[in-house]
C-alpha cells in the first residue's frame, strides 16, 4: 500500500470548509465552529449528519453521538495515529472520559503509524497508556475470540484515503468478520474521504482478490469508510458463512455508523496528518491512486524521498528527464533502487496544481509513457506482473498496456464494470453526492 518517507516534518493541514450535505443552503455568516446539534438516528442505526455549520466534523469529534454507545461497557478500539479529536488521540481522550478500553488493535504501519508499508507489526505495549496493542498486520488479521472475550464492543476509527489497494478497508472488513463471528457489535467512526469526489479504474475482478483489494470496487470506489461498511454489510461481501446472522440479525444491531458532521462527497477534506509514512501530503494522496502502479513495476514510486507518490521513475529511462535518488529514511529503510539516480517525473505540486493534473480521474498515461521509454520491457514488471495485477484487480490492464492500447481504449473497457458499480455505491450513501 503506502510506504514511509518524511525527510521533513509534515506540519498540521487544515478542514477546508464545504456545502451541506443535504440540498439545504448555509447559513450565511454561519460560525464555522459552532458545536454540531444532535441529529436523529435512522432506522438502519447511522445517526443522520448534521446540517447547522459549514466546517466538516469528523465521527470522532461528535462524542455526544457515541460516548452513551460506550459508557460502562469494556471497549476495544481499532486504531492508529490517524484516530484523533483535534490534537489528541481518541483513546487517550475516551481514557480521560472514564471509558473502559481494554485494548488496542493495530493495523498496517502499527498504532503510531511509522512502519514500513508491508513491514510484519508485532503485539506491543503503548507506553502512554499502558494498554496492549494487538497487531492486526502481520501474523494475524482478524482478532481471536480470546482477544475478544474480555470486550463488549468494538470502537473503530481510521483516516482512509479512498483507495482500494490501500489496506484499511480491508482490515475493516476482516475486523467486521470476525465481530460478526463472536457476537460483539461494532461501532464505525466515521471520517471523510480526500479522495471521495470521483469514481474511477478497474473493477476488481475476483480471481485477483488479495489483501490489496477483496471486493468488487474500482481503485478510486468513492466512499466513506462508514458507507463502504454498510455496503459489505447490505451486498453480503462479507464471508459466506456469516450470511446467515445477516439474514437473522437486524444490520443496526451488527454495525453502527457515526457519520461525519458537514461532509459531501464535492468536499476537497485536507487531513490534518499523514495518514501513513509515504503519504505525507496531499499532493502524494491525490496521486497515490494513479501512481502506486509503479510499485508492481521496476520503477521506484518515490519512497525513500519527501515525495513519495508524486515522483517516480527509474536509472535506465532517459537522462533528460527529472532525476531523484531514493534515500533509507523512517518509514522506507530499504526503498527500491536505494541509492540509485532515478530519471523519471515529478507530477508533485500544490494541492490546486496535482487536482488539474489529475482531471478528477485516476490517470494512466504515466504508467503508459514509462513503459514506452523503458528499454527493456519484458521486465519492466515486476514477478511476471503479479504484483502488478494484483493492484489492477485484473489482467487486462497488463496486457493492454504491453498491446500499446491508448488510454481511452483503456478506460472505455472499464466503463461498464464502473456503471454497475455506480448503482450499488449509490444505495449506501449517506452523504450528498458529487452527481
Amino acid at each position: 500500500m503506502n510506504a514511509i518517507l518524511l525527510l521533513k516534518p509534515l506540519l498540521l493541514f487544515f478542514y477546508i470548509s464545504c456545502a451541506q450535505p443535504v440540498a439545504t443552503e448555509p447559513t450565511p455568516g454561519g460560525n464555522n465552529h459552532l458545536a454540531a446539534s444532535p441529529g436523529a438516528v435512522s432506522k438502519n442505526n447511522t445517526i443522520s449528519p448534521d446540517h447547522t455549520e459549514s466546517k466538516i466534523i469528523p465521527a470522532a469529534e461528535r462524542l455526544d453521538r457515541y460516548l452513551p454507545l460506550i459508557r460502562g461497557k469494556a471497549v476495544a478500539v481499532f486504531a492508529n495515529h490517524t484516530s484523533l479529536i483535534g490534537a489528541e488521540h481518541l483513546v487517550d481522550v475516551l481514557l480521560a472520559k472514564g471509558v473502559d478500553i481494554k485494548k488496542i488493535f493495530a493495523p498496517e504501519h502499527g498504532f503510531r503509524g511509522v512502519a514500513d508499508a508491508g513491514e510484519k507489526v508485532r503485539n506491543s505495549t503503548d507506553p502512554k497508556s499502558g494498554l496492549p496493542i494487538v497487531s492486526l498486520y502481520g501474523q494475524k488479521r482478524k482478532p481471536s475470540k480470546e482477544d475478544l472475550d474480555d470486550v463488549d464492543l468494538i470502537l473503530f476509527d481510521i483516516q482512509d484515503v479512498g483507495v482500494r489497494f490501500y489496506t484499511y478497508i480491508s482490515s475493516l472488513q476482516d475486523l467486521m468478520e470476525a465481530a460478526i463471528q463472536y457476537n460483539k457489535p461494532l461501532i464505525v467512526l466515521d471520517r471523510p474521504n480526500p479522495n471521495g469526489f470521483y469514481v474511477d479504474g478497474p473493477v476488481l475482478k475476483p480471481a485477483f482478490k488479495s489483501f490489496l483489494g477483496m471486493q468488487p470496487i474500482p481503485v478510486v470506489y468513492g466512499m466513506t469508510i462508514g458507507e463502504y461498511a454498510n455496503m459489505l454489510l447490505g451486498e453480503k461481501w462479507i464471508s459466506s458463512s456469516l450470511h446467515g446472522k445477516l439474514s437473522s440479525t437486524p444490520h443496526a444491531d451488527l454495525v453502527t455508523v457515526i457519520p461525519c458532521a458537514n461532509y459531501t462527497h464535492e468536499s476537497k477534506y485536507i487531513l490534518p496528518v499523514k495518514p501513513s509514512p509515504n503519504l505525507p501530503d496531499m499532493a502524494s494522496i491525490y496521486l497515490y491512486p494513479s501512481t502506486c502502479f509503479f510499485e508492481g513495476t521496476l520503477l521506484s514510486e518515490g519512497r525513500g524521498t519527501d515525495k513519495a507518490f508524486q515522483v517516480f521513475g527509474h536509472p535506465s529511462l532517459p537522462k533528460n528527464l527529472f532525476s531523484f535518488t531514493p534515500r533509507s529514511i523512517e518509514g522506507a529503510k530499504n526503498p527500491k533502487l536505494l541509492n540509485q539516480l532515478c530519471y523519471g517525473w515529478n507530477e508533485g505540486g500544490s494541492n490546486e496544481e496535482v487536482l488539474e493534473k489529475t482531471g478528477g480521474k485516476l490517470q494512466i498515461k504515466w504508467l503508459i509513457e514509462a513503459y514506452r521509454l523503458f528499454p527493456g520491457k519484458d521486465s519492466f514488471f515486476l514477478n511476471k506482473g503479479a504484483n502488478f495485477n494484483r493492484l489492477a484487480g485484473n489482467d487486462q490492464l497488463i496486457k493492454q498496456i504491453k498491446q500499446r492500447l491508448s488510454e481511452q481504449e483503456i478506460r472505455q473497457s472499464w466503463q461498464a464494470d464502473l456503471d454497475q458499480f455506480k448503482k450499488i455505491r449509490k444505495k449506501y450513501l449517506l452523504y450528498q453526492d458529487f452527481e
